[in-house]
């Protein structure tokens, strides 16, 4: 089988995993991106589109442009089974179309030279295609080719689905428990993480060390648990280490140095994601909101369930009995390879493709 991924960007080094999950299963795996990752993850094909690269003045115009002209909003969550994306500005529709027909000249060239036409399944990230108006994704399904799209959260929470290209969708997927109730055809799927890879640490680092990686404050809470650990960190003598909006080896290099990772505290966007998954595998004791839908969904779960209320007093207790910190560490590491390993996320993922009536996977 040969399968290919169509995403704005490899944001997390999620599109790296996936193809390797694919290939370890024997088959072809490619993806691409409309721009090369900012956070130092590896491409495939990348078209380097113009009016896209979420460089600093772009993303001031399109925002200041959005508040004017009507668009998604970080803070306003949209009502709909699923909400979708209405846009009736004249203005904005325009762009789009001359967006599209300004792509033509890199993406059409790229179907040719890559035979994008030709996989058996297609992927695509965020409920986007190349086109706005859907025209590839239309072309897909009229040659009876399957596609299945994930959603991580903003962009159905805020944005909604494009319905030109959501009726094609065979199935989505998510990660995010709260957005099943938000969408007539999407199921749950665990984020793939390459475990194995990673060698466990739990030895526990004098002075004990606390760690928070965030790209949005907003959505992680991070205002609130800088405050709480900085307090922490000079009432217990111990570290704390902030990593915002870093390229990801030094990410990873930062991490290896926590025994308590606080990945988020808020309701907008509860649970966790790639930030714990990888704390965790490294042998980390993991704290974030797991709210009563994820507590309901995951009752086996290893996480430190914290608030805004309770994240002073659920910190001071792990600090102050560091054997519990090494036990939750173990046990997190464990539950992590039983749910999110590659050959774990993967039978559930062609599980679905087998239930869609896909053959021979």
């Amino acid at each position: 089988m040969k399968i290919l991924y169509i995403a704005p960007e490899n944001v997390v080094g999620n599109l790296n995993l996936w193809k390797k999950l694919h290939e370890d299963r024997g088959n072809e795996c490619r993806y691409i991106t409309y721009f090369p990752s900012q956070f130092g993850f590896p491409d495939d094909i990348c078209l380097n589109l113009p009016l896209v690269a979420p460089k600093p003045v772009f993303l001031k115009i399109r925002n200041t442009i959005y508040k004017k002209l009507g668009g998604p909003q970080k803070t306003v969550e949209l009502k709909g089974y699923p909400p979708e994306w209405k846009n009736n500005n004249i203005a904005v529709k325009l762009f789009f179309m001359v967006r599209d027909k300004l792509w033509r000249f890199w993406i059409e060239p790229t179907i040719k030279e890559y035979g994008l036409l030709d996989f058996d399944i297609y992927h695509l990230e965020t409920g986007l295609e190349f086109y706005r108006n859907g025209s590839f994704i239309k072309q897909i399904s009229e040659i009876g080719k399957p596609i299945f799209n994930i959603f991580h959260g903003v962009e159905l929470r805020h944005r909604g689905v494009l319905p030109q290209i959501d009726k094609y969708v065979t199935l989505n997927l998510t990660s995010e428990l709260d957005l099943i109730p938000k969408h007539p055809n999407i199921k749950y799927l665990y984020l793939p993480y390459d475990v194995e890879s990673i060698v466990p640490n739990y030895d526990l680092h004098k002075p004990l060390t606390l760690c928070h990686a965030t790209r949005n404050r907003y959505f992680k809470g991070s205002d609130i648990i800088i405050d709480v650990c900085r307090r922490l960190e000079k009432a217990y003598n111990i570290k704390f280490i902030l990593i915002e909006n870093l390229p990801h080896n030094e990410t990873i290099k930062l991490k290896e140095k926590a025994d308590i990772y606080i990945d988020q505290i808020n309701n907008v966007a509860p649970g966790y994601g790639m930030n714990s998954i990888e704390t965790m595998s490294m042998g980390t004791v993991c704290c974030t909101n797991m709210d009563d839908q994820y507590q309901k969904y995951m009752p086996d779960h290893p996480f430190v369930h914290i608030t805004p209320e309770t994240l002073w007093s659920e910190l001071k207790k792990l600090i102050e009995a560091p054997n519990d910190i090494i036990k939750k560490s173990k046990n997190a590491r464990k539950w992590v390879v039983k749910y999110h390993s590659l050959n774990a996320v993967g039978n559930q993922l062609y599980r679905y493709y087998r239930e869609c009536g896909i053959e021979n996977v």
